[in-house]
């Protein structure tokens, strides 16, 4: 429950709703007015066009609790039609959602900010769940809940849409798609059904050898809904946001991350005294989409050196703004660097590290990364 109202404010069960007039779409790195006092920005987790998530503490009246805001302050005004169309979903679906312990709850909703509780785990392609049947047990369980609540995800296909928690547990996060029904119409039972098919996708990649004849089956058969998107509404997607305007979300990765970052990877390997590199997304203080290179190096190695051949070399792409040079690298079991560990070690997520750490040998190594690491900028 919130502390106290402000403005004209309007209560809904646990939430606060204001009816604040949208005042700006600059750029800031301030708190959002609505909750200004209240919040404490720790991370950036995301930015696109349609909206900013941070990471941070929120205060209630049980006092300050981890949290994450979605702000659409900042969003560009031919934007914001469809920012607040996106949030206004995902405002009325964490309304219930928020209340079923499958998803974070709502803390606070205002006109330009939704505030939820952090839920201590890890998204699914970073947490990779290779033969985790609880896992996904409990994902059914919750997909379950969340259907006889009347929701429908209808993004469940993105793995950085299921949370592993710390618990073990599987939460849904990220609802800007989902749809809310009064009763099960046939249009529910279709959305229903391709959510569920959506998690057979993940179950498939991550514990093939635990699925139901049943549950290959329905994998395999998408409803007219889904064929019709993929032949025709995907395709206008992409061309929107990719070809007109120039926006990719590769796992939360955006279009820099997607276009320059292996092109970056690729020259760093070419130097002689570079064993490997590996090139991941950051924001700095500003929320500005950056890039982080990782490079496992001989001693003799400069970052001076490094930056010189990229200017040299790739003079038409901008450098990584953070270059580290490591002895080694954390590496998975088929000898690949491990890049969603070096991902979050960037966005300074060492909460989340911690959980990913599978032996003593890689916790020395992943304690040498984080001890040497170059960005600050969860300092604000």
């Amino acid at each position: 429950m919130v502390s106290r109202l402000r403005g004209n404010e309007r209560t809904l069960g646990p939430v606060a709703f204001t009816n604040r007039t949208f005042y700006t779409t600059r750029m800031t790195v301030g708190v959002p007015t609505e909750i200004e006092g209240r919040w404490t920005r720790e991370l950036v987790l995301k930015r696109d066009l349609f909206s900013t998530v941070e990471r941070g503490r929120f205060r209630t009246s049980g006092g300050e609790a981890p949290a994450v805001v979605r702000r659409i302050d900042e969003v560009p005004w031919w934007a914001w039609p469809l920012a607040r169309m996106l949030f206004a979903r995902e405002r009325r679906a964490l309304v219930i959602a928020g209340e079923l312990g499958v998803t974070p709850p709502l803390l606070y909703a205002g006109r330009q900010v939704l505030v939820r509780g952090w839920i201590d785990g890890t998204v699914m392609h970073i947490a990779k769940p290779h033969g985790d049947r609880a896992f996904f047990q409990s994902a059914k369980v919750a997909l379950r809940k969340l259907h006889r609540a009347g929701i429908c995800h209808n993004d469940l296909s993105k793995q950085q849409n299921w949370l592993r928690g710390r618990d073990g547990r599987a939460y849904l996060t990220d609802f800007q798609l989902a749809s809310s029904f009064s009763r099960r119409s046939r249009l529910f039972r279709l959305l229903a059904y391709e959510d569920l098919r959506h998690l057979l996708k993940h179950k498939h990649r991550y514990l093939r050898d635990e699925m139901t004849p049943a549950e290959w089956k329905m994998r395999g058969r998408k409803t007219p809904l889904s064929s019709w998107w993929l032949l025709t509404g995907k395709k206008i997607y992409h061309l929107a946001t990719r070809g007109i305007l120039g926006f990719v979300d590769q796992e939360g990765g955006g279009t820099r991350l997607a276009h320059d970052g292996p092109r970056i990877a690729e020259c760093l390997k070419q130097h002689p005294g570079v064993h490997d590199a590996a090139v991941v997304l950051f924001y700095d203080r500003g929320g500005k989409h950056s890039l982080y290179a990782f490079v496992e190096g001989t001693g003799a190695l400069s970052e001076g050196q490094l930056r010189d051949d990229l200017a040299h070399n790739l003079r038409e792409v901008p450098p990584p703004e953070q270059i580290q040079i490591s002895a080694a690298l954390p590496r998975d079991q088929g000898g690949a660097i491990r890049t969603e560990m070096l991902q979050l070690i960037a966005s300074n997520q060492l909460d989340e590290v911690e959980q990913l750490t599978r032996d003593k040998e890689e916790r020395s190594i992943v304690a040498r990364v984080v001890a040497e690491r170059r960005n600050f900028a969860d300092k604000f």
